[in-house]
């Protein structure tokens, strides 16, 4: 059985050793290695979150460096703040910190 004429020069390549090296080097990259292409996608992925993470704190910052300046201007609220987050209070005064139960 005599083949087509075009697939002859195909056939030939395909069987060359260049081609079949280069084709076991592709698949060890792609499969093999250390840094295969599952790797690679992994650590795109966790780019991308680190990425976004960054943003979130970024805007975080700001949002901080507004309170910060808007705490050091004024006495009274920076004693509010204290009085509130840190449960701080004045001499001779009790504080009463009340905690509500969530339902389960």
């Amino acid at each position: 059985m005599e083949l087509p004429s075009f697939i002859r020069p195909v056939l030939r390549v395909l069987r060359s050793f260049y081609f079949l090296t280069g084709l076991s080097f592709l698949v060890w990259m792609l499969v093999f290695d250390a840094n295969d292409l599952g790797k690679q996608f992994d650590i795109y992925r966790k780019w991308k979150d680190l990425r976004s993470e960054k943003q979130y704190y970024l805007d975080n910052i700001e949002v901080v460096k507004k309170e910060r300046a808007e705490l050091m201007s004024s006495p009274a609220l920076l004693e509010k703040f204290a009085r509130e987050k840190y449960l701080m209070k004045r001499p001779g005064e009790d504080v009463f910190v009340l905690v509500a139960a969530t339902p389960e």
